[in-house]
């Protein structure tokens, strides 16, 4: 049994090891199975009362597959490496969002108790 070391926890799945690219994918083929609309979020903090994140170009209303969505994850990262990124997930019926989860964290260390 492997036991995560302390440190700061955020939104959905991030009492989980980080997750993969095989792993988000999935969750984003999950997403939309669906028939969510994702969208792809960053910020420099993920404090919690930080409730409004910048949106990365707009939600991604055209996209089909898992590519469409992890090309626009690969950008954001490569433009913004030191931000939090996240991938949240809108329900058009509901007019809601529905899921999110973090990505991509910067420097790790630095954010540990």
């Amino acid at each position: 049994m492997q036991t995560l070391p302390k440190e700061r926890r955020y939104e959905t799945l991030s009492y989980l090891p980080p997750l993969t690219d095989a792993q988000i994918d999935k969750q984003i083929q999950y997403m939309l199975s669906q028939g969510f609309i994702p969208a792809v979020e960053f910020n420099e903090s993920a404090e919690p009362e930080i409730h409004y994140w910048t949106m990365w170009k707009l939600p991604l209303f055209n996209a089909t597959t898992v590519r469409d969505v992890m090309a626009e994850i690969q950008a954001c990262r490569q433009e913004y490496p030191k931000c939090y990124i996240r991938v949240a997930g809108f329900d058009n019926v509901k007019q809601c969002q529905v899921l999110s989860f973090i990505i991509h964290r910067p420097d790790q260390s630095s954010y540990r108790y």
